[in-house]
Protein backbone atom coordinates (compact mmCIF):
# COMPACT_ATOMS: atom_id res chain seq x y z
CA UNK A 1 0.00 0.00 0.00
CA UNK A 2 2.88 2.45 0.88
CA UNK A 3 4.43 1.80 -2.63
CA UNK A 4 1.09 2.76 -4.33
CA UNK A 5 0.74 5.53 -2.12
CA UNK A 6 4.37 7.10 -3.06
CA UNK A 7 3.19 6.10 -6.77
CA UNK A 8 0.19 8.06 -6.84
CA UNK A 9 1.85 11.25 -5.33
CA UNK A 10 4.84 11.10 -7.48
CA UNK A 11 2.02 11.42 -10.21
CA UNK A 12 1.70 14.87 -8.90
CA UNK A 13 5.02 16.25 -8.58
CA UNK A 14 6.36 15.53 -12.13
CA UNK A 15 5.88 18.77 -14.49
CA UNK A 16 5.86 18.73 -18.08
CA UNK A 17 3.17 16.55 -18.33
CA UNK A 18 0.00 18.54 -19.13
CA UNK A 19 -2.43 18.34 -21.85
CA UNK A 20 -3.16 21.51 -24.51
CA UNK A 21 -5.77 23.52 -22.56
CA UNK A 22 -5.69 21.91 -19.27
CA UNK A 23 -9.24 22.48 -19.32
CA UNK A 24 -11.57 19.55 -18.49
CA UNK A 25 -14.34 19.13 -21.35
CA UNK A 26 -16.16 16.98 -19.70
CA UNK A 27 -19.40 19.00 -19.12
CA UNK A 28 -21.85 17.83 -17.09
CA UNK A 29 -24.62 19.55 -18.90
CA UNK A 30 -24.30 16.50 -21.37
CA UNK A 31 -24.06 13.62 -19.08
CA UNK A 32 -26.97 11.46 -19.01
CA UNK A 33 -28.48 9.69 -15.86
CA UNK A 34 -26.50 6.37 -17.53
CA UNK A 35 -23.10 7.85 -16.57
CA UNK A 36 -23.79 7.48 -12.78
CA UNK A 37 -24.30 4.06 -12.77
CA UNK A 38 -21.19 3.08 -11.65
CA UNK A 39 -20.74 4.63 -8.77
CA UNK A 40 -24.49 3.47 -7.70
CA UNK A 41 -23.28 0.08 -8.49
CA UNK A 42 -20.44 0.62 -5.82
CA UNK A 43 -23.36 2.13 -3.35
CA UNK A 44 -25.61 -1.16 -4.38
CA UNK A 45 -22.47 -3.48 -3.68
CA UNK A 46 -21.34 -2.05 -0.37
CA UNK A 47 -24.86 -2.15 0.75
CA UNK A 48 -26.03 -6.01 -0.41
CA UNK A 49 -22.66 -8.14 -0.62
CA UNK A 50 -21.93 -7.78 3.24
CA UNK A 51 -26.10 -9.51 2.69
CA UNK A 52 -26.03 -12.07 0.62
CA UNK A 53 -22.10 -13.03 0.17
CA UNK A 54 -20.35 -11.86 3.06
CA UNK A 55 -17.22 -14.11 2.62
CA UNK A 56 -17.11 -13.28 -1.23
CA UNK A 57 -17.42 -9.45 -0.48
CA UNK A 58 -14.60 -10.18 2.21
CA UNK A 59 -12.12 -11.58 -0.03
CA UNK A 60 -12.76 -9.93 -2.81
CA UNK A 61 -14.57 -6.05 -2.30
CA UNK A 62 -11.12 -5.02 -3.66
CA UNK A 63 -12.01 -6.38 -7.19
CA UNK A 64 -15.38 -5.38 -6.94
CA UNK A 65 -14.74 -1.98 -6.46
CA UNK A 66 -11.95 -2.01 -9.57
CA UNK A 67 -15.07 -3.55 -11.71
CA UNK A 68 -17.20 -1.16 -11.40
CA UNK A 69 -14.49 1.40 -11.55
CA UNK A 70 -13.26 0.30 -15.19
CA UNK A 71 -17.16 -0.09 -15.96
CA UNK A 72 -16.67 3.93 -15.65
CA UNK A 73 -13.58 4.44 -17.51
CA UNK A 74 -13.72 2.05 -20.48
CA UNK A 75 -16.83 3.98 -22.05
CA UNK A 76 -15.29 7.07 -20.78
CA UNK A 77 -12.23 6.70 -22.85
CA UNK A 78 -14.13 5.56 -26.01
CA UNK A 79 -16.67 7.98 -25.85
CA UNK A 80 -14.10 10.87 -25.48
CA UNK A 81 -10.55 10.48 -25.75
CA UNK A 82 -7.66 9.38 -23.80
CA UNK A 83 -6.33 12.98 -22.22
CA UNK A 84 -10.18 13.41 -21.41
CA UNK A 85 -10.01 10.05 -19.29
CA UNK A 86 -6.30 10.32 -17.93
CA UNK A 87 -7.47 14.12 -16.80
CA UNK A 88 -10.32 13.01 -15.01
CA UNK A 89 -8.40 10.22 -13.54
CA UNK A 90 -5.53 12.14 -12.47
CA UNK A 91 -8.12 15.18 -11.29
CA UNK A 92 -9.56 12.84 -8.52
CA UNK A 93 -6.92 11.23 -7.15
CA UNK A 94 -4.22 14.11 -7.18
CA UNK A 95 -6.61 16.71 -5.97
CA UNK A 96 -9.10 14.55 -4.13
CA UNK A 97 -7.91 11.38 -3.52
CA UNK A 98 -4.76 11.11 -2.71
CA UNK A 99 -4.95 14.56 -0.01
CA UNK A 100 -7.55 12.19 1.58
CA UNK A 101 -6.24 8.70 1.85
CA UNK A 102 -3.09 10.35 3.25
CA UNK A 103 -4.49 12.32 6.22
CA UNK A 104 -6.21 9.60 7.03
CA UNK A 105 -3.03 7.28 6.66
CA UNK A 106 -1.37 9.46 9.11
CA UNK A 107 -3.99 9.68 11.49
CA UNK A 108 -4.53 6.08 11.65
CA UNK A 109 -0.77 5.74 12.16
CA UNK A 110 -0.63 8.18 14.64
CA UNK A 111 -2.83 7.04 16.94
CA UNK A 112 -2.77 3.34 16.68
CA UNK A 113 0.74 4.30 18.16
CA UNK A 114 -1.39 5.40 21.24
CA UNK A 115 -2.37 3.10 23.76
CA UNK A 116 -4.86 3.96 26.62
CA UNK A 117 -4.92 1.12 29.31
CA UNK A 118 -4.97 0.72 32.51
CA UNK A 119 -8.07 -0.26 35.55
CA UNK A 120 -10.79 0.30 32.04
CA UNK A 121 -13.75 -0.50 34.06
CA UNK A 122 -16.80 -0.55 31.86
CA UNK A 123 -20.13 1.57 32.94
CA UNK A 124 -23.22 3.73 31.62
CA UNK A 125 -21.07 6.63 33.11
CA UNK A 126 -17.28 5.08 31.72
CA UNK A 127 -18.74 4.81 28.29
CA UNK A 128 -20.64 7.70 28.37
CA UNK A 129 -17.32 9.94 29.35
CA UNK A 130 -15.20 8.00 26.54
CA UNK A 131 -18.11 9.25 24.05
CA UNK A 132 -18.13 13.03 25.43
CA UNK A 133 -14.48 13.12 25.41
CA UNK A 134 -14.00 11.56 22.12
CA UNK A 135 -16.78 14.50 20.59
CA UNK A 136 -14.86 17.15 22.31
CA UNK A 137 -11.57 15.68 21.15
CA UNK A 138 -12.65 15.20 17.49
CA UNK A 139 -13.15 19.00 16.68
CA UNK A 140 -9.60 19.92 18.09
CA UNK A 141 -7.92 16.62 16.19
CA UNK A 142 -10.16 15.25 13.72
CA UNK A 143 -13.17 13.20 13.41
CA UNK A 144 -10.62 9.87 12.41
CA UNK A 145 -7.57 10.80 15.00
CA UNK A 146 -10.20 11.19 17.94
CA UNK A 147 -12.28 8.05 16.84
CA UNK A 148 -8.66 5.65 16.14
CA UNK A 149 -7.29 7.28 19.52
CA UNK A 150 -10.58 5.93 21.60
CA UNK A 151 -12.51 3.20 19.94
CA UNK A 152 -9.77 1.04 21.23
CA UNK A 153 -10.17 1.32 24.80
CA UNK A 154 -13.74 1.97 24.61
CA UNK A 155 -14.28 -1.26 22.75
CA UNK A 156 -11.89 -3.17 25.07
CA UNK A 157 -13.54 -1.81 28.51
CA UNK A 158 -16.29 -3.51 27.39
CA UNK A 159 -15.17 -6.75 25.77
CA UNK A 160 -16.69 -9.08 28.09
CA UNK A 161 -20.16 -7.65 27.85
CA UNK A 162 -22.92 -9.31 25.62
CA UNK A 163 -24.85 -6.59 24.30
CA UNK A 164 -22.31 -3.88 22.80
CA UNK A 165 -23.33 -3.51 19.48
CA UNK A 166 -24.92 -0.13 20.68
CA UNK A 167 -21.28 1.09 21.77
CA UNK A 168 -19.47 1.68 18.92
CA UNK A 169 -22.72 2.37 16.53
CA UNK A 170 -22.90 5.85 19.13
CA UNK A 171 -19.08 6.00 18.82
CA UNK A 172 -19.70 6.41 14.77
CA UNK A 173 -22.46 9.24 15.62
CA UNK A 174 -20.74 10.97 17.88
CA UNK A 175 -17.08 10.79 18.07
CA UNK A 176 -16.92 10.41 14.12
CA UNK A 177 -19.17 12.91 12.85
CA UNK A 178 -21.05 15.16 14.63
CA UNK A 179 -18.38 15.95 17.35
CA UNK A 180 -16.28 17.42 14.00
CA UNK A 181 -18.97 20.30 13.72
CA UNK A 182 -17.38 23.03 15.62
CA UNK A 183 -14.23 23.85 13.89
CA UNK A 184 -12.96 23.48 9.96
CA UNK A 185 -10.29 20.78 11.44
CA UNK A 186 -12.63 18.60 13.09
CA UNK A 187 -14.40 17.56 9.79
CA UNK A 188 -13.37 17.24 5.54
CA UNK A 189 -16.60 19.72 4.53
CA UNK A 190 -15.76 22.26 6.84
CA UNK A 191 -12.45 22.57 5.98
CA UNK A 192 -13.11 22.72 2.62
CA UNK A 193 -15.83 25.87 3.34
CA UNK A 194 -12.16 27.19 5.26
CA UNK A 195 -10.51 27.06 2.08
CA UNK A 196 -13.50 28.41 -0.11
CA UNK A 197 -13.07 31.59 2.65
CA UNK A 198 -15.16 30.59 5.21
CA UNK A 199 -14.09 32.16 8.61
CA UNK A 200 -12.61 30.17 11.28
CA UNK A 201 -14.62 30.93 13.86
CA UNK A 202 -17.53 31.59 12.01
CA UNK A 203 -18.48 28.42 11.91
CA UNK A 204 -17.40 27.19 15.69
CA UNK A 205 -19.89 30.60 16.50
CA UNK A 206 -22.93 29.33 14.56
CA UNK A 207 -22.37 25.61 14.92
CA UNK A 208 -21.59 25.64 18.43
CA UNK A 209 -25.41 24.87 19.40
CA UNK A 210 -26.12 22.56 17.06
CA UNK A 211 -23.68 20.50 18.00
CA UNK A 212 -24.16 21.10 21.93
CA UNK A 213 -27.52 19.98 21.29
CA UNK A 214 -27.33 17.15 19.32
CA UNK A 215 -24.54 15.85 21.30
CA UNK A 216 -26.30 16.20 24.77
CA UNK A 217 -29.42 14.71 23.26
CA UNK A 218 -27.15 11.54 21.74
CA UNK A 219 -25.33 11.21 24.85
CA UNK A 220 -28.69 11.09 26.92
CA UNK A 221 -29.94 8.28 24.65
CA UNK A 222 -26.75 6.38 25.01
CA UNK A 223 -26.80 6.36 28.56
CA UNK A 224 -30.64 5.00 28.57
CA UNK A 225 -29.83 2.40 26.13
CA UNK A 226 -26.62 1.27 28.07
CA UNK A 227 -27.83 1.37 31.58
CA UNK A 228 -30.65 -1.11 30.36
CA UNK A 229 -28.43 -3.43 28.92
CA UNK A 230 -26.27 -3.15 32.33
CA UNK A 231 -29.31 -4.16 34.03
CA UNK A 232 -30.09 -7.09 31.84
CA UNK A 233 -27.31 -8.11 31.71
CA UNK A 234 -26.57 -8.30 35.89
CA UNK A 235 -23.78 -6.78 35.44
CA UNK A 236 -23.37 -5.64 39.27
CA UNK A 237 -22.15 -1.98 39.72
CA UNK A 238 -17.88 -2.45 40.47
CA UNK A 239 -16.42 -0.58 43.54
CA UNK A 240 -13.56 -0.63 41.22
CA UNK A 241 -11.88 2.70 40.34
CA UNK A 242 -10.94 3.24 37.30
CA UNK A 243 -7.83 4.12 36.23
CA UNK A 244 -5.65 5.57 33.02
CA UNK A 245 -2.92 4.66 31.76
CA UNK A 246 -1.57 6.18 28.71
CA UNK A 247 1.75 5.00 26.79
CA UNK A 248 3.19 6.43 23.00
CA UNK A 249 2.15 10.01 24.33
CA UNK A 250 4.92 11.40 21.55
CA UNK A 251 2.25 10.83 18.15
CA UNK A 252 -0.05 13.75 20.17
CA UNK A 253 2.95 15.30 18.79
CA UNK A 254 2.62 13.58 15.49
CA UNK A 255 -1.12 14.71 15.54
CA UNK A 256 -0.12 18.46 16.17
CA UNK A 257 1.81 18.35 13.35
CA UNK A 258 -1.10 16.69 11.01
CA UNK A 259 -2.62 19.98 12.39
CA UNK A 260 -0.16 22.17 11.38
CA UNK A 261 0.24 20.69 8.07
CA UNK A 262 -3.19 21.53 7.71
CA UNK A 263 -3.62 25.22 8.26
CA UNK A 264 -0.25 26.07 6.95
CA UNK A 265 -1.52 24.59 3.27
CA UNK A 266 -4.64 26.80 3.78
CA UNK A 267 -3.12 29.96 4.79
CA UNK A 268 0.43 29.73 3.18
CA UNK A 269 -0.41 30.14 -0.68
CA UNK A 270 3.06 30.71 -2.58
CA UNK A 271 1.12 30.51 -6.19
CA UNK A 272 3.70 27.97 -7.45
CA UNK A 273 2.07 25.41 -9.30
CA UNK A 274 2.19 23.35 -12.66
CA UNK A 275 0.19 21.31 -14.76
CA UNK A 276 -0.33 17.80 -14.73
CA UNK A 277 -2.49 15.82 -16.89
CA UNK A 278 -4.71 19.06 -16.88
CA UNK A 279 -4.66 19.24 -13.53
CA UNK A 280 -3.27 22.42 -11.45
CA UNK A 281 -1.03 21.31 -8.60
CA UNK A 282 -0.21 23.15 -6.02
CA UNK A 283 3.78 23.61 -4.16
CA UNK A 284 1.41 23.81 -0.82
CA UNK A 285 -0.90 20.78 -1.24
CA UNK A 286 2.70 18.64 -2.33
CA UNK A 287 4.55 19.67 0.66
CA UNK A 288 1.82 19.18 2.67
CA UNK A 289 1.21 15.35 1.45
CA UNK A 290 4.68 14.80 2.14
CA UNK A 291 4.62 15.93 5.23
CA UNK A 292 1.88 13.55 5.97
CA UNK A 293 3.65 10.87 4.63
CA UNK A 294 6.95 12.20 6.47
CA UNK A 295 5.16 11.63 10.11
CA UNK A 296 3.72 8.76 9.07
CA UNK A 297 7.33 7.40 9.17
CA UNK A 298 8.31 9.16 12.07
CA UNK A 299 4.67 7.56 13.95
CA UNK A 300 6.02 4.09 13.16
CA UNK A 301 9.68 4.54 14.18
CA UNK A 302 8.98 6.29 17.61
CA UNK A 303 6.33 3.70 18.60
CA UNK A 304 7.18 0.61 20.20
CA UNK A 305 5.99 -2.64 18.61
CA UNK A 306 4.81 -3.70 21.89
CA UNK A 307 2.22 -0.48 21.55
CA UNK A 308 0.57 -1.58 18.29
CA UNK A 309 0.38 -5.11 19.61
CA UNK A 310 -1.19 -4.10 22.84
CA UNK A 311 -3.95 -1.85 20.35
CA UNK A 312 -3.88 -4.96 18.22
CA UNK A 313 -3.24 -2.74 15.78
CA UNK A 314 -3.20 -3.79 11.72
CA UNK A 315 -3.49 -2.13 8.78
CA UNK A 316 -6.58 -4.15 7.39
CA UNK A 317 -9.33 -0.85 8.32
CA UNK A 318 -7.12 1.56 6.20
CA UNK A 319 -6.35 -1.13 3.73
CA UNK A 320 -10.18 -1.56 3.66
CA UNK A 321 -10.93 2.40 3.25
CA UNK A 322 -8.13 3.19 0.85
CA UNK A 323 -9.92 0.67 -1.52
CA UNK A 324 -13.54 1.64 -1.13
CA UNK A 325 -13.08 5.08 -1.58
CA UNK A 326 -10.65 5.22 -4.53
CA UNK A 327 -13.48 3.63 -6.45
CA UNK A 328 -16.10 6.20 -4.84
CA UNK A 329 -13.38 8.97 -5.50
CA UNK A 330 -13.15 8.23 -9.20
CA UNK A 331 -16.54 6.85 -9.97
CA UNK A 332 -18.43 10.10 -8.39
CA UNK A 333 -16.76 12.45 -10.51
CA UNK A 334 -19.70 12.59 -13.32
CA UNK A 335 -22.01 12.72 -10.84
CA UNK A 336 -20.89 15.79 -8.79
CA UNK A 337 -20.35 17.09 -12.45
CA UNK A 338 -23.89 16.61 -13.49
CA UNK A 339 -24.66 18.47 -9.90
CA UNK A 340 -22.34 21.12 -10.76
CA UNK A 341 -24.47 22.03 -14.27
CA UNK A 342 -27.36 23.44 -11.96
CA UNK A 343 -30.60 23.58 -14.01
CA UNK A 344 -28.56 22.67 -17.03
CA UNK A 345 -27.77 19.16 -15.83
CA UNK A 346 -29.30 16.09 -15.21
CA UNK A 347 -29.76 16.58 -12.08
CA UNK A 348 -31.77 19.77 -12.38
CA UNK A 349 -34.80 19.15 -10.27
CA UNK A 350 -32.53 19.47 -7.38
CA UNK A 351 -31.74 22.99 -8.11
CA UNK A 352 -35.09 23.47 -8.72
CA UNK A 353 -36.50 21.97 -5.47
CA UNK A 354 -33.89 24.06 -3.14
CA UNK A 355 -34.24 27.42 -4.98
CA UNK A 356 -38.00 29.51 -4.89
CA UNK A 357 -39.38 30.80 -8.22
CA UNK A 358 -37.58 33.77 -7.68
CA UNK A 359 -33.98 32.25 -6.96
CA UNK A 360 -34.04 32.27 -3.48
CA UNK A 361 -32.68 29.43 -1.06
CA UNK A 362 -34.82 27.43 0.44
CA UNK A 363 -32.71 26.40 3.39
CA UNK A 364 -35.19 23.46 4.64
CA UNK A 365 -34.70 22.08 1.21
CA UNK A 366 -31.01 22.46 1.34
CA UNK A 367 -30.52 20.68 4.48
CA UNK A 368 -32.52 17.77 3.61
CA UNK A 369 -31.60 17.60 -0.27
CA UNK A 370 -27.51 17.63 1.57
CA UNK A 371 -28.91 15.26 4.14
CA UNK A 372 -29.30 12.22 1.39
CA UNK A 373 -26.63 13.04 -0.91
CA UNK A 374 -24.57 13.17 2.18
CA UNK A 375 -25.25 10.12 3.31
CA UNK A 376 -24.13 8.02 -0.09
CA UNK A 377 -22.11 10.64 -2.21
CA UNK A 378 -19.47 11.48 1.09
CA UNK A 379 -20.04 14.91 3.19
CA UNK A 380 -16.75 16.92 1.78
CA UNK A 381 -17.71 16.41 -2.42
CA UNK A 382 -21.16 17.57 -1.20
CA UNK A 383 -20.39 20.30 0.95
CA UNK A 384 -18.47 21.87 -2.16
CA UNK A 385 -21.20 21.38 -4.50
CA UNK A 386 -23.86 23.05 -2.42
CA UNK A 387 -21.58 25.93 -1.08
CA UNK A 388 -20.89 26.65 -5.16
CA UNK A 389 -24.38 26.77 -5.94
CA UNK A 390 -25.65 28.85 -3.39
CA UNK A 391 -22.61 31.19 -3.37
CA UNK A 392 -23.26 31.40 -7.36
CA UNK A 393 -26.45 33.70 -6.08
CA UNK A 394 -24.17 36.30 -4.60
CA UNK A 395 -24.49 39.76 -6.50
CA UNK A 396 -21.35 40.54 -9.01
CA UNK A 397 -18.23 41.94 -6.41
CA UNK A 398 -19.38 40.16 -3.23
CA UNK A 399 -16.84 36.71 -2.96
CA UNK A 400 -19.05 33.79 -2.62
CA UNK A 401 -18.09 33.01 1.32
CA UNK A 402 -19.26 36.64 2.45
CA UNK A 403 -22.35 36.26 0.61
CA UNK A 404 -22.95 33.24 2.34
CA UNK A 405 -21.79 34.34 5.93
CA UNK A 406 -23.05 38.00 6.24
CA UNK A 407 -26.31 37.28 3.44
CA UNK A 408 -27.58 34.12 3.87
CA UNK A 409 -26.28 32.54 6.83
CA UNK A 410 -29.10 30.25 7.42
CA UNK A 411 -28.36 28.69 4.00
CA UNK A 412 -24.69 28.19 4.88
CA UNK A 413 -25.89 26.60 8.21
CA UNK A 414 -28.11 24.30 6.47
CA UNK A 415 -25.33 22.86 4.20
CA UNK A 416 -22.82 23.02 7.21
CA UNK A 417 -25.57 20.40 9.24
CA UNK A 418 -26.58 18.58 5.89
CA UNK A 419 -22.83 17.48 5.57
CA UNK A 420 -21.75 17.17 9.04
CA UNK A 421 -24.51 16.04 11.00
CA UNK A 422 -25.93 13.17 8.47
CA UNK A 423 -22.43 11.79 7.65
CA UNK A 424 -23.50 8.96 10.32
CA UNK A 425 -26.46 7.91 8.04
CA UNK A 426 -24.75 5.05 6.28
CA UNK A 427 -21.16 3.81 6.37
CA UNK A 428 -19.90 5.55 3.41
CA UNK A 429 -20.78 8.90 4.87
CA UNK A 430 -17.73 9.72 6.17
CA UNK A 431 -14.84 7.85 5.89
CA UNK A 432 -14.28 6.72 9.80
CA UNK A 433 -17.45 5.07 10.20
CA UNK A 434 -16.05 2.34 8.08
CA UNK A 435 -12.79 2.38 10.17
CA UNK A 436 -14.66 1.96 13.27
CA UNK A 437 -17.00 -0.64 11.97
CA UNK A 438 -13.70 -2.66 10.89
CA UNK A 439 -12.40 -2.37 14.11
CA UNK A 440 -15.29 -3.50 16.19
CA UNK A 441 -15.81 -6.14 13.79
CA UNK A 442 -12.51 -7.55 14.83
CA UNK A 443 -12.93 -7.47 18.02
CA UNK A 444 -15.61 -10.04 17.69
CA UNK A 445 -19.01 -7.39 17.62
CA UNK A 446 -21.36 -8.22 15.19
CA UNK A 447 -22.22 -5.13 13.20
CA UNK A 448 -25.67 -4.32 11.76
CA UNK A 449 -25.85 -4.66 8.34
CA UNK A 450 -25.07 -1.78 5.66
CA UNK A 451 -29.33 -1.37 5.44
CA UNK A 452 -29.69 -2.65 9.09
CA UNK A 453 -27.18 0.13 10.27
CA UNK A 454 -28.90 2.75 8.16
CA UNK A 455 -32.30 2.01 9.85
CA UNK A 456 -31.23 2.07 13.44
CA UNK A 457 -29.51 5.98 12.59
CA UNK A 458 -32.20 7.07 10.95
CA UNK A 459 -34.92 5.78 13.74
CA UNK A 460 -31.93 7.88 16.38
CA UNK A 461 -31.20 10.71 13.83
CA UNK A 462 -33.83 11.94 11.80
CA UNK A 463 -35.93 13.09 15.32
CA UNK A 464 -32.93 15.75 15.81
CA UNK A 465 -32.52 16.59 12.59
CA UNK A 466 -36.37 17.55 12.21
CA UNK A 467 -35.80 19.42 16.34
CA UNK A 468 -32.45 21.45 14.51
CA UNK A 469 -34.63 22.48 11.56
CA UNK A 470 -37.60 24.16 13.62
CA UNK A 471 -34.34 25.60 15.78
CA UNK A 472 -32.04 27.02 13.49
CA UNK A 473 -34.10 26.83 9.78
Amino acid sequence: MRKALFFLLSISMVPGLAFAGGELSFDGQDLSLLWSIPFIGIILSIAIFPLIAPTTWENHYGKIVAAWTVLFFVPLFFTYDLSITTNIFAHALIEEYIPFILLLLVLFAASGGIHISGNLVASPKFNVSILAIGTILASVMGTTGAAMLLIRPILSANKNRKHRMHIPIFFIFLVANIGGGLTPLGDPPLFLGFLNGVDFFWTLQHMFLPVLIFSIILLAIFYVIDSFYFKKENIAKSDEKTTVVIVGKQNFLIILGVLFGIIMSGIWIPGITWDVFGVEVHIENVLRDLFFIFLTFVSLKITSKKIRTDNNFNWHPIVEVAKIFAGIFLTIVPVITMLEAGRNGAFSSIVEITHTDAGEPINVVYFWVTTVLSAFLDNAPTYLVFFKMAGAQAPEGIAAADYLMNGIPATLLAISMGTVFTGPLTYIGNAPNFMVKAMAEQEGIKMPSFFGYMFIAMIVLIPVYILLNIIFL
